[in-house]
């Protein structure tokens, strides 16, 4: 996707300088850093839930993975959870 953003003179100047540095085009820079950026937001996020509150994104994401045309018969959940 293509979007076009302003950049201050004076960042775009380092951004410059620092592609250099890093044998790296600008763009390039650019991409990594907001990667990174991003990266570290959702670290943050994950970092402030609560143990419960994770335990609920796991079971969420694992909910999402799951193959809902996979089907089984109320006699194998219930022979299941007898064995519990």
């Amino acid at each position: 996707m293509r979007k076009n953003i302003d950049i201050d003179e004076a960042i775009l100047t380092k951004l410059k300088i620092l592609s250099v540095f890093e044998n790296n085009s600008v763009k390039g820079l650019m991409e990594e850093a907001v990667r990174w950026f991003v990266a570290q937001k959702e670290k943050q996020r994950l970092d402030k839930l609560t143990s419960e509150e994770k335990e609920d994104l796991g079971l969420l994401l694992l909910m999402q993975q799951a193959d809902r045309t996979d089907l089984a018969n109320r006699d194998d959940i219930m022979e299941i959870l007898n064995k519990k």
